[in-house]
């Protein structure tokens, strides 16, 4: 049986992955294992060494703790319009990217229009 802490740090690693644009063949090769085993750590089914999560962190280019962030949060966000697993979601994740991808002044332009489309709807 998966426990909680190996499910949500499968999660923020396949989170992370996506939004740097990696697949999961290259994140095993700069870590140095099979691609396997990141499937299987991505979906909670094997445990993730301390050692391990070091090097994940490295080649994803976060903090460790990145991959820890959220987990005492409520699973309850039904008064949020935000759905509970939005980093799970290949699609939000996809749009994240791209929209990182634009430059920082157009970006900015883009964000006040999403606001202000929200607002409206």
């Amino acid at each position: 049986m998966t426990h909680p802490v190996d499910v949500h740090v499968g999660k923020r690693i396949r989170h992370r992955r996506w939004l740097v644009g990696k697949t999961q063949q290259q994140l095993a090769e700069q870590v140095g294992i099979k691609f396997q085993q990141i499937q299987k750590y991505e979906t909670g089914a094997n445990r993730v060494s301390a050692s391990r999560l070091w090097d994940i962190a490295e080649a994803l280019d976060v903090s460790v703790s990145f991959f820890f962030e959220g987990i005492g949060e409520s699973a309850n966000r039904s008064a949020s319009a935000i759905p509970a697993d939005l980093m799970g979601d290949k699609e939000a994740l996809d749009l994240v990217r791209s929209y990182y991808a634009i430059p920082e002044n157009q970006r900015r332009r883009l964000f006040d229009l999403a606001r202000v489309l929200s607002d409206v709807a």
